[in-house]
């Protein structure tokens, strides 16, 4: 019988994330924790890969609270402010957090895939799609 104090661990290998979680178009989403793979009721964490050359659509996450750890490649994570166009460009080893229902899109300009660990302050992977709010810059 589990308590606050015994409760079972969880142990999530990642041959078994699960893309079965709200998409975006650009990039891929693998779901780990959840409220649906291990119960979890205020945690969503998952894995995002974007590929090389690459935008997503413009989305944002509801009232959730997103945090993102860059695992490899170089993404870029783009919103605007105002009329102005802000670019986060990260590196291995960098954290961006995104506020609940701040509308952005990631980026992959690099010739590798992007990896992002990504957690949710919520059970479920919150997405949602938004029309094209603006249209990427060509830096090319």
């Amino acid at each position: 019988m589990a308590d606050d104090w015994h409760g079972e661990l969880r142990h999530i290998r990642g041959a078994q994330l699960t893309g079965d979680t709200g998409q975006t178009t650009g990039m891929t989403r693998l779901e780990a924790i959840s409220g649906k793979t291990v119960g979890s009721s205020k945690l969503w964490t998952g894995k995002t890969l974007v590929a090389p050359a690459t935008s997503s659509g413009d989305h944002h996450h509801g009232d959730t609270e997103t945090s993102i750890y860059v695992v490899s490649g170089n993404p870029v994570f783009v919103f605007a402010d105002g009329d102005t166009e802000v670019r986060l460009e990260t590196e291995p080893g960098d954290f961006v957090f995104v506020p609940p229902y701040a509308p952005h899109r990631e980026e992959n300009p690099g010739d590798a895939e992007a990896v992002v660990v990504i957690s949710r302050s919520s059970q479920e992977g919150v997405v949602v799609n938004l029309p094209s709010l603006w249209s990427p810059v060509d830096r090319s």
